[in-house]
């Protein structure tokens, strides 16, 4: 530890095979099962509260407010993931700007709740923290080396759209969604082209140097995160009664929906992504693709948690189109994401892929006349399908090998 303690800091080699996540990372991970819980929170009573509304308008805003808090806590927690995957994660510097992104994490997740009303400044203060500290840190930590000026680069733009953030949480809420938009919209445009600021430069991103396996083993720890997380909102859900048999029904197609989920994920791809990383000639690249797949398929999954929440409630009603959007559209999302994994890791994408999407698509519209707990049990059929079909593909032949088309 003293020899990791000493002298500046430096990347990793691109060749390097790094370490597991450290104990502090899978800490870090387990604020985010906290958060996510927020989220779905917030979409349920957006949902839920205005019957009227349900069907209409207020459930499309209340979702777009929601997902923006969903990117902007998506967006911390790939950015630390990003440093402890390209810095020695043991090193002060590291440890500090974890610590700082776990409480910073923290406060963002329990503002989530009313963070477009009461707690609107601490969201974005815990945000602007976050985000400005960690290439603040790195920056003094880097010295002289060369990786010092892109700190310094996203240090001025995490810093000119905090003004955004914070500036939000003064206006009306609709300003405030305008303002925090643009602030996140802003850093995401700069991160893709290389965070160029005027008289600094920018970078080439297939040059940057990562770990790429433990950036890989970051993205499915992330995934099992958030769908650990739609097990809680099922048991939660269920726990609070009634127990009676359509409520039961709900709960077990919840269970099963999770199962399958996971193993969709796992088969294969999702098991060999950091051999793909590795691979590939330019690992940066393929992870930061990688990052938009595992965006797609956790907003999938948070979709899908409120859908379970939804349905254990309601098993038995005639749900509104809102909420047959999170059921159905949870999965569809997941298997979206799924094939373009499938894609970076093979290069080609399994026709039960999109089979499934257009089935998950069609069955909607007489859904929309069923009780709820149908539209659930289609979702989990139409998982388990894609997961037979997996299996039966894989059975008796070799492991398949990455190919990345990167």
């Amino acid at each position: 530890m003293g020899s990791r303690a000493a002298g500046h800091l430096e990347p990793v080699p691109a060749a390097a095979t790094p370490g597991r996540a450290t104990f502090l990372e899978l800490f870090f991970d387990l604020v985010y099962v906290f958060a996510l819980t927020r989220i779905s929170a917030r979409a349920f009573e957006d949902l839920t509260q205005d019957p009227g509304g349900a069907n209409g308008w207020a459930a499309v805003t209340g979702g777009a407010k929601t997902l923006l808090l969903l990117l902007a806590l998506w967006a911390v927690w790939q950015g630390t993931a990003w440093t402890t995957s390209r810095y020695d994660p043991y090193r002060v510097p590291l440890q500090t700007v974890v610590i700082t992104a776990l409480v910073c994490s923290m406060l963002m997740g329990v503002a989530i709740p009313r963070a477009f009303s009461e707690t609107g400044l601490m969201f974005a203060v815990a945000y602007v923290v976050a985000q400005v500290t960690r290439p603040v840190i790195l920056s003094i930590a880097l010295g002289a080396h060369r990786y010092r000026r892109l700190k310094v680069r996203m240090a001025v733009i995490f810093a000119v759209s905090g003004v955004l953030w914070i500036s939000g949480t003064m206006l009306s809420t609709n300003a405030q969604v305008l303002l925090w938009s643009t602030a996140l919209a802003l850093e995401y445009l700069a991160a893709r082209c290389g965070w160029p600021v005027p008289g600094l430069g920018r970078s080439t991103i297939s040059k940057w140097e990562i770990a790429g396996e433990h950036l890989a083993e970051r993205y499915q720890q992330f995934f099992l995160v958030a769908l650990g997380e739609t097990i809680l909102v099922a048991g939660f859900a269920y726990s609070r009664g009634p127990n009676e048999m359509g409520h039961a029904w709900a709960f077990a197609l919840a269970l099963a929906t999770s199962v399958m989920l996971w193993r969709i994920y796992v088969q294969r791809a999702g098991r060999i992504l950091g051999e793909a990383v590795v691979k590939a000639r330019h690992p940066a690249n393929i992870g930061r693709s990688a990052a938009d797949t595992h965006l797609l398929m956790v907003i999938g999954l948070a979709a899908t948690a409120i859908g379970y929440e939804l349905i254990i409630n309601h098993p038995l009603e005639r749900i509104p189109g809102p909420w047959l959007v999170m059921v159905l559209g949870g999965p569809a999302l997941f298997l979206a994401g799924r094939g373009r994994l499938e894609y970076e890791v093979f290069a080609r994408v399994s026709p039960s892929r999109w089979i499934a999407l257009t089935v998950l698509v069609v069955s909607s519209v007489p859904l929309l006349h069923l009780p709820g707990v149908v539209a659930s049990a289609v979702g989990a059929l139409v998982l388990a399908a894609v997961a037979v079909v997996d299996a039966r593909r894989a059975r008796g032949a070799p492991p398949e090998a990455a190919t990345p088309p990167f």
